[in-house]
């Protein structure tokens, strides 16, 4: 007879693949850590012959331990390696799936506990559709167990809809003599296995599916009918002078505008479609610290946080964490995407839309808050760029915090559900839209952004666009850093309208560390590598060898002083990677007799500053020990950490560097054995030296110097110009135009290829910075006052720049200052 059943079994499983197609994660023993000695069993959730079906199916093409073969345990032997945490329960046509400790569990816990076997409990979460309930929808009252059909009737429908689109994830096994180390009898570790079972299968669906789904016009209702949207309904009808059906009406209209509409059909769309485009433009996706994200998934709300790169960001996010068995999340989407066609795809894909700026506009900020509360609260992950716009310069941008203090908000409002920040970093090797950030960079008038212009640039541009990176960094739990900040938070709720004294620098506080939690995930790779020493030589040329060599040395020293335990590294390969690059169009080979040199194009050489931008914090802290050392060749060990925590304040505020001031001299001693370990500095005593000239540690520690030089000479460019002009003749306005205007200046006769080198942000930034650290200050008329330490830190100079550079920008501060007395005196004459 078992025989038979087994044999039937079988047939109906070969039967039931003709038409189903699985979604398989975590099928693999070795990294589950089965241990080949120990039995066995899988546990599903839901009683279902089609499920286990599918369970063997993928456990046979795994080769791991069949779910159908019997289970010995010493004397007790089980029919099946496999049992339910759910069985249906009540009349045949109103059976309801309802939480129950099996024939099969009781005996498997008692034979255990006889025996003394550790037997390995495979939890198996299998989703037909992995489809989000809606609320109040025709799709939830057809496919749900509430349905008063019978549950096989119902099984086969859910296996004609969505057996296409079956997924399935094995979780690490649980040890049964674990639980039975703390339950005194079989009983109550039988119930606490089913407890923890059931809490397991609870936090998987929230992580894969995702809580239900209001349909949109319920939740478009439901917002207008808010309290703070009731009270911006009645502020409209004032300001505008309109009746209430009018203000309402607006109301909705904004709640349409903004509110997404998630369709599992559509996301499954994407999803072939992106395979599709990955495959065509892309050398692969590499994932990492992805196991981080699936476990914090589980125990709240996650907020993704990736940097601004680029458009297919949005795209290429929701792609991996879908295809690697987590909720698809809401993004946060300009509304230059809500485009037709396009912005209902986008929409039905998890998009919500957003107005550059709604601060004059109470009644769309009241709408747009409430709808985002209403995500955070339900448990719905959330996706948003922190730093607005796209980078153009391939560095991560300052943060904006506004979408952070309307996430720090909502939780204060109603902390039911732990709110998790999960920083992402995404590297390119080649970027979609080179081609229109390159003609920004030069000058030309920023394009209107369009998804459009992403597939058209793809078009025009036939070489391979290598691999991506995306990087999951540490995780962040709101609730800590409030702790950190104001211990009582939890004792003072706050209404949606509420702004404490101590809110904002909570909220600063948490937008910088994601930006400094992206930074910390960033992906090494060819590109940038060799972009760092290749735009390190005054012509853009090298030898093919030394860039070799030189790369590779690179590599080694961040893995023997890694910026963070989340960065990735590529395996070191120089030769191909040049070759590599030559097959982007990136650089070119110049054969020659005494070995081939690699160079750059004018065009190139500026694109690629892009690239090595994006790791350009990786190397500030070598970079910094490099450039005291370009003209000197020894310097005391007091005096070189004097220097390096003079300099760090404005490179960390400027690069998001994720160490403090007082973690800095550990820091600077790790990277100062590492760099003699690689023989590019020595030591006697206290005392380090350079390396011999012209060694290609010598050479390979002027790149380092030469990669944050452009940042210190621009430093020096501000402190001239206030110098010059004198203590309190300058706003902050001022001194800002006047350097961007001298490094533009610079950047034409000394051929810095760095548009970033007169980037307005950064020289506002600095300027900031000299405010903090208390080396500027204003006086009663906004003008700006220096004090002595600002002479210091400009005689410190001659040890880290060129002199003849130096010289030049304090002419050219002098010219500025002769021009404006000038134009003062023919003010007054004309006067």
């Amino acid at each position: 007879m078992h025989i038979i059943s087994s044999y039937f079994f079988t047939l109906l499983r070969k039967i039931l693949f003709l038409w189903v197609r699985t979604d398989v994660i975590g099928n693999d023993a070795s990294k589950l850590g089965l241990d080949p000695a120990r039995p066995v069993v899988y546990v599903l959730q839901h009683k279902s012959l089609s499920s286990r079906l599918v369970l063997e199916q993928e456990i046979l093409k795994a080769g791991m331990p069949s779910s159908q073969a019997a289970l010995h345990l010493g004397s007790e032997t089980l029919r099946r390696s496999h049992f339910f945490l759910y069985q249906k329960r009540g009349r045949t046509f109103r059976k309801r799936p309802s939480p129950t400790i099996s024939d099969r569990l009781r005996r498997l816990i008692e034979a255990s506990h006889t025996n003394e076997l550790d037997v390995q409990v495979v939890p198996v979460t299998l989703y037909w559709g992995r489809a989000p309930e809606k609320e109040k929808s025709l799709f939830k009252l057809l496919l749900t167990d509430a349905w008063s059909v019978g549950g096989r009737l119902k099984q086969l429908f859910v296996i004609l809809v969505h057996g296409k689109n079956v997924f399935l994830q094995f979780s690490k096994p649980v040890s049964l003599s674990h639980i039975l180390e703390g339950s005194p009898d079989t009983a109550r570790a039988t119930r606490k296995t089913a407890r923890l079972l059931r809490v397991h299968f609870r936090l998987m669906r929230q992580a894969v599916v995702g809580p239900d789904l209001s349909h949109r016009r319920t939740l478009v209702s439901r917002l207008i009918r808010m309290p703070e949207v009731e009270l911006a309904i009645e502020r409209e009808m004032r300001t505008a002078k309109i009746d209430r059906e009018k203000a309402t009406l607006r109301a909705k209209k904004y709640a349409e505008e903004i509110a997404s509409n998630v369709s599992i059909g559509a996301v499954q769309f994407l999803d072939i479609v992106l395979s599709w485009v990955w495959n065509k433009i892309y050398n692969g996706v590499a994932v990492n610290n992805i196991e981080a994200v699936k476990d914090v998934a589980q125990k709240g709300s996650v907020i993704y946080v990736p940097c601004h790169r680029s458009h297919i960001d949005y795209l290429l996010l929701s792609y991996v964490l879908y295809n690697n068995g987590l909720m698809v999340p809401h993004i946060a989407a300009g509304i230059n995407l809500n485009m037709p066609v396009l912005g209902s795809l986008l929409r039905r894909g998890g998009a919500f839309f957003m107005r550059r700026t709604f601060k004059s506009n109470q009644l769309y900020a009241a709408v747009f808050t409430e709808y985002m509360h209403s995500m955070f609260v339900k448990g719905f992950p959330v996706e948003y760029f922190v730093e607005g716009g796209r980078s153009r310069t391939g560095r991560t941008l300052a943060p904006k915090a506004g979408m952070v203090a309307m996430t720090v908000r909502s939780y204060l409002r109603e902390p039911k559900k732990e709110l998790i920040f999960v920083p992402v970093y995404v590297g390119y090797e080649k970027i979609l839209e080179a081609g229109s950030y390159l003609g920004e960079l030069r000058g030309k008038k920023k394009q209107q952004e369009s998804l459009f212009s992403v597939f058209k640039s793809i078009k025009n541009l036939r070489n391979t666009f290598g691999q991506v990176s995306v990087n999951f960094g540490q995780p962040m739990y709101l609730s800590q850093i409030l702790n950190e900040h104001r211990p009582d938070w939890r004792e003072q709720p706050l209404q949606a309208t509420d702004r404490p004294n101590w809110l904002k620098p909570v909220v600063d506080d948490v937008a910088d560390r994601i930006v400094v939690g992206i930074n910390a995930a960033a992906a090494l790779n060819p590109v940038n590598i060799l972009s760092t020493f290749l735009l390190a030589t005054p012509r853009q040329s090298i030898d093919a060898t030394i860039l070799v060599r030189q790369s590779e040395l690179l590599v080694g020293l961040l893995r023997a002083c890694p910026y963070s335990a989340e960065m990735t590294c590529p395996d070191v390969d120089g030769p191909r990677w040049i070759d590599y690059l030559v097959e982007m169009g990136l650089v070119e080979i110049r054969p020659q007799k005494l070995g081939d040199i690699v160079q750059l194009d004018a065009r190139n050489a500026i694109l690629l500053t892009y690239y090595r931008n994006n790791i350009l914090h990786l190397l500030a802290l070598p970079g910094l020990i490099a450039t005291f050392f370009q003209h000197e060749n020894e310097l005391k060990s007091e005096r070189l950490h004097w220097m390096m925590s003079s300099i760090y304040p404005y490179i960390r505020s400027e690069l998001f560097l994720r160490w403090s001031e007082d973690e800095l001299p550990a820091r600077v001693d790790a990277w100062l054995a590492a760099l003699i370990d690689a023989g590019m500095l020595s030591s006697s005593g206290d005392v380090y030296h350079a390396p011999p000239p012209g060694s290609l540690q010598a050479v390979c520690l002027q790149s380092l110097a030469r990669s944050i030089l452009p940042t210190l000479e621009r430093y020096y460019t501000v402190i001239a110009i206030l110098r010059r002009h004198g203590s309190g003749r300058l706003t902050d306005l001022e001194l800002e135009e006047r350097s961007t205007a001298m490094a533009e200046r610079m950047s034409i006769l000394y051929g810095l290829n760095a548009p970033e080198f007169f980037d307005k942000t950064l020289f506002r930034n600095f300027i900031h910075t000299l405010r903090s650290q208390r080396v500027v200050s204003h006086n009663e008329e906004g003008f700006i006052v220096y004090n002595r330490k600002l002479d210091r830190i400009a005689d410190e100079a001659r040890f880290v720049l060129d002199s003849d550079l130096r010289q030049s920008i304090i002419e050219v501060a002098e010219d500025q200052v002769t021009h404006r007395s000038g134009s003062a005196s023919g003010a007054g004459a004309a006067a």
